[in-house]
């Protein structure tokens, strides 16, 4: 069995250190290799997908630092809840767009000149906003979810995403990686900065839009590391407020951001259902 475990496990052993392919490069349905879908696909097995979701579950709950873990969960957990997704985003002709064009969110795609441009209240002025303050202060997080796990004194940017490696379908991988580059509009329409308490509320968010397990799993034990009056806060107000507005708002996904920059941030949110939060959660922990 141990065996058995070293060779599905193999794969990961690279993942970590290992660079994924350009953030640019946009997902497409050709051959990269013998059974490769796309870049950095690893092909395998229902019985691989059930040794990796196990293990990876695991070692996310036993060290929340590692994100590649996590990002496996996602991946290997998946498949059906990705399906509804890429459905959903074909009957909507914004979401059927995007999937179509497959556009990427990374520092070579972001034109922040024009990002620096815009006036004050636009989503693109109150995105870079978002980048602006979490690329400087570096914050971080320590609740088990592939979004922005990161040791305090490390800096992040829309680069900082793991590449989808175990979804065996190049639609959905897209899916899934186009998931984790729009969660920092999620942060920026929700109003919540990247501290845990403003993490675990995106993940109750993301959980009721997309019902994907590793969402479920990160908004049920996140909490655990906040301390009382956190905790009393995120379950009083802020818990019903993202599940609510979760429920409220269309799936985020069919919303092709890049091309909203100019659009009032007020009326996005207006838009998309999206209400102020009840409180600001800055400083919370």
């Amino acid at each position: 069995m141990a065996t058995l475990l070293r060779g599905v496990l193999r794969p990961l052993c690279a993942f970590p250190g290992s660079p994924g392919p350009p953030a640019g490069v946009p997902f497409r349905a050709v051959s990269h290799g013998a059974g490769l879908l796309y870049p950095e696909h690893i092909p395998t097995s229902l019985l691989q997908k059930v040794l990796l979701a196990a293990g990876s579950a695991g070692m996310a709950l036993y060290d929340p630092y590692r994100h590649d873990m996590v990002a496996v969960l996602g991946e290997t957990t998946g498949r059906r809840t990705l399906k509804v997704l890429r459905d959903q985003m074909k009957r909507d002709p914004e979401g059927a767009q995007i999937l179509q064009e497959r556009p990427r969110i990374s520092l070579s795609t972001l034109d922040m000149g024009k990002l620096r441009s815009l006036p004050e209240g636009s989503f693109g002025c109150a995105y870079l906003h978002f980048l602006d303050v979490n690329v400087a202060s570096g914050h971080g997080m320590t609740v088990c979810t592939e979004d922005f796990i990161r040791c305090w004194n490390t800096r992040v940017s829309p680069d900082t995403r793991a590449p989808t490696r175990f979804v065996d379908d190049e639609e959905l991988a897209y899916v899934i990686q186009r998931y984790r580059e729009i969660h920092d509009m999620l942060h920026t329409l929700l109003g919540m900065p990247t501290n845990i308490l403003g993490e675990i509320v995106v993940k109750w968010f993301e959980a009721v839009q997309t019902g994907l397990p590793m969402c479920v799993l990160s908004a049920l034990f996140g909490p655990i590391r906040l301390n009382a009056q956190s905790l009393q806060l995120l379950i009083s107000e802020l818990i019903p407020w993202a599940v609510e507005n979760g429920r409220r708002a269309p799936c985020v996904l069919n919303v092709y951001y890049e091309r909203r920059w100019e659009q009032p941030l007020q009326a996005l949110r207006q838009e998309l259902g999206i209400t102020e939060p009840p409180l600001r959660v800055e400083g919370l922990v």
